[in-house]
């Protein structure tokens, strides 16, 4: 397995395609939007899954035209679904345009979804929006906005908790060994790095 990503639009969202290379299938974790730099990030990947971390626009922006040329089925929580058809819920309707989408899968905390031999973890970790997820795949941590580089996701807006995500925080903190931290913003770290130096992980 490898990762590649890149950065994209105003907010500097980071979006990263997992590669399972023993078959050359992919997964995208989050997609801001549909260009040439998407298009090159997926590359000749066959891309089979967009695994949507939360549906704030920010992270599900490029999702409709990335579907519609690969045929990749978008993952989400429950919770946040909603988010791909409704732009008021996804912020969409104070910043940009939104083309509606429905879900392909819906996951649930523990579940597994299979790339080629490459397993991805769901773990469920609210605060940020009621349905965030984070994703897990051999020693990477896709943390979207839940977990940043000495900080976290926001908390003030609608479905958003302060507890919640300290309570997701502890539970990253809480799990076992070490693992490359892959945020939805900002710069990439790893999880003893965070343990040690963030202080919403110490709350």
């Amino acid at each position: 397995m490898k990762v590649k990503y890149n950065t994209f639009g105003s907010l500097s969202n980071n979006c990263y395609l997992i590669i399972d290379e023993k078959t050359n299938y992919s997964a995208l974790v989050d997609c801001r939007v549909w260009n040439e730099k998407m298009k090159n990030l997926i590359g000749d990947t066959e891309l089979k899954y967009i695994l949507l971390t939360h549906g704030h626009f920010d992270h599900i922006g490029g999702v409709k035209e990335v579907k519609d040329k690969y045929g990749a089925e978008i993952v989400i929580s429950a919770e946040d679904e909603e988010m791909l058809r409704n732009p008021i819920k996804s912020l969409a309707a104070f910043s940009s345009a939104q083309s509606a989408q429905s879900a392909d899968i819906i996951v649930d905390d523990g579940d597994v979804i299979t790339l080629g031999n490459t397993e991805i973890k769901v773990l469920k970790t609210p605060g940020h929006t009621k349905g965030g997820l984070c994703y897990i795949a051999g020693d990477s941590l896709f943390t979207g906005d839940t977990l940043f580089c000495c900080s976290c996701g926001r908390t003030d807006f609608p479905g958003g908790s302060g507890s919640e995500m300290l309570e997701s925080l502890r539970r990253l903190r809480a799990l076992d060994g070490d693992y490359k931290v892959y945020p939805g913003h900002e710069d990439i770290s790893t999880l003893d790095f965070e343990r040690k130096n963030n202080p919403y992980m110490n709350m």
